[in-house]
C-alpha cells in the first residue's frame, strides 16, 4: 500500500450512466458512502449530446472528485468499460502514448480526456474495481441508473 494510504478513509462509490439513445442526451449518476462514518453523498449530471461510455466515466471521475482527500475508494459499476479500462487496457495504452492498434496500425482511445483525467484520480486514490450487474436489485447501483435517468430526462 502506498505510504499516502496508510491513514486514508474508506469508502464506497456506486456509480452509473446511461443515454437515450447511444449518442443522444445522457445522464451520471454516483453514491459516494464514507464507510466508518456511514454519511453518503449523491450526485448526478447530464449532457445533451454524448454516449453511455462516456457517461459512465463521468461517473466515476465525479465521484473520486467529490472526495476531498486521498481515499482507499471500492468501485462498483456495472461499467464492464470502465472495469476493463482501469484493471486492463489503461495500463496498454500509456505505454502506447494513449493509442490502441486496430489491425495493423495504431489508433488513439476514444473518449482519451476521460480516461487521462480518470488517470490522474487513480494517482491519488487507491482503487478496487467491482463488477455489479445492472438491473439486478443491486441498491446503490438501482439509486444511481434512477439518479442518471432522471438527470437527463429534461433534455430529452
Amino acid at each position: 500500500m502506498n505510504e499516502k494510504n496508510e491513514s486514508a478513509a474508506d469508502v464506497h462509490l456506486f456509480t452509473d450512466g446511461g443515454c437515450s439513445g447511444n449518442p443522444g442526451p445522457g445522464g451520471w449518476a454516483f453514491v459516494l458512502r464514507h464507510l466508518k462514518t456511514g454519511k453518503e453523498m449523491e450526485e448526478s449530471g447530464a449532457q445533451p449530446d454524448t454516449t453511455n461510455n462516456r457517461m459512465e466515466l463521468l461517473a466515476v471521475i465525479r465521484g473520486l472528485q467529490a472526495l476531498k482527500r486521498p481515499c482507499r475508494v471500492n468501485l462498483y459499476t456495472d461499467s464492464v468499460y470502465v472495469g476493463k479500462g482501469i484493471e486492463e487496457w489503461m495500463p496498454k495504452w500509456k505505454k502506447n502514448g494513449w493509442r490502441r492498434r486496430e489491425g495493423s496500425k495504431w489508433c488513439p482511445i476514444k473518449n482519451e480526456e476521460l480516461w487521462r483525467e480518470l488517470d490522474q484520480l487513480l494517482g491519488v486514490h487507491r482503487i478496487q474495481y467491482f463488477r455489479v450487474a445492472g438491473h439486478s436489485g443491486h441498491p446503490e447501483n438501482e439509486r444511481c441508473d434512477e439518479l442518471a435517468v432522471a438527470a437527463y430526462q429534461h433534455l430529452r
